[in-house]
């Protein structure tokens, strides 16, 4: 897996945007609130993302996948090496991610994006 695969996977969801955070950070965001965080400068490159309880659980389990720094009480996970979820997991969080988010998003904003 490479930033840009995680890239192509999140430009195929509605209303995507993405944005510099923090100087090095690559955010992907729905209505700008952010589904997905990489660090692509980083050897090798680290990813962090919204997840549900039982998803944060399973993930957690996993070497090199902990709670997220500064997200943690909003369930984001932080993953140290993009390689460490195959591309179909990637898929499948990535999507999970963006539909917790966009589900937040107001019924307006849902509505001006396209969503559901």
């Amino acid at each position: 897996m490479t930033v840009e695969d995680l890239m192509e996977i999140c430009n195929r969801l509605k209303g995507v945007t993405t944005d510099v955070k923090w100087e090095d950070h690559l955010s992907f965001n729905v209505g700008e609130r952010i589904f997905l965080l990489t660090s692509p400068d980083s050897v090798p490159p680290s990813a962090s993302f919204k997840v549900s309880g039982e998803d944060f659980d399973e993930l957690t389990a996993r070497p090199g996948v902990t709670q997220a720094r500064y997200f943690a009480k909003r369930q984001w996970v932080s993953v140290d090496n993009i390689n460490r979820l195959n591309p179909s997991e990637w898929k499948i969080f990535i999507e999970r991610s963006y539909r917790l988010v966009a589900s937040k998003l107001s019924k307006k904003q849902q509505s001006e994006l396209g969503l559901f």
